[in-house]
């Protein structure tokens, strides 16, 4: 979905002359048609993901129902000492240890995420990847899975801010819509830092969880 500048800065929460400068500056990824500036949603929400920053879905999307950080992630499971020396072999044995539908080819799936980070990164920082398929839908799952796995030793992302990755969130969903906004959960539960610490320690798999759930009912108590 293509975005104006004014969408993306109401997307964003930010002033339409900032999202110019930082398109000006190559830091947001746009493009140009017919004179025009667009932006990719989907592109623009992995990139405010990227950076730490909330984004704002219209009313109407935020009041659909849509699954919880915490039930993907109890679907998708907590892996612990994921092997693996290079990026090709760490995402392989997360294919693996995600509970795929059976009809999902896994081998295909490696090659999805593979292709994904020849695009760009999915590090965004602090130790943290997201590697995901760029077109959810094509995976046709039933329900949204959320897979955190922690690596047996840091390997190299790729990462803006020059870490290693640690720990690999990655994602599968049965519609756009819901990988978005699973992608947003992931984002604001990373910039809170109880749910960091859980991470960096590389807590439990109830830990987390509790983390998450203790974020979702904060949210529900603003609204």
């Amino acid at each position: 979905m293509k975005l104006s500048i004014p969408e993306a800065a109401r997307l964003l929460n930010l002033s339409e002359r900032a999202v110019q400068e930082r398109i000006e500056k190559g830091e947001i990824p746009s493009q140009c048609v017919n004179g025009r500036i667009f932006l990719n949603r989907e592109e623009l929400i992995e990139w405010a993901t990227a950076h730490g920053l909330p984004v704002r879905f219209s009313g109407a999307e935020a009041a659909e129902a849509m699954p919880a950080l915490s039930e993907a992630l109890a679907a998708g499971g907590i892996v612990h000492n994921l092997p693996g020396t290079d990026k090709d072999a760490v995402l392989r044995r997360l294919v693996a240890s995600m509970p795929l539908p059976a009809d999902v080819d896994p081998d295909f799936l490696h090659s999805v995420l593979l292709a994904r980070e020849a695009l760009g990164s999915t590090a965004v920082g602090g130790g943290v990847a997201i590697p995901h398929p760029r077109s959810p839908i094509l995976l046709r799952v039933p329900t949204a899975l959320v897979t955190l796995c922690f690596l047996e030793q840091p390997i190299d992302f790729g990462a803006l801010d020059g870490q290693p990755v640690q720990a690999l969130f990655s994602m599968i969903s049965p519609t756009t819509r819901i990988h978005l906004h699973l992608l947003s959960r992931l984002a604001h539960a990373l910039q809170d830092s109880g749910f960091r610490g859980c991470i960096a320690r590389r807590a439990g798999a109830e830990e987390i969880l509790a983390a998450a759930r203790r974020l979702e009912a904060q949210s529900a108590s603003k609204n």
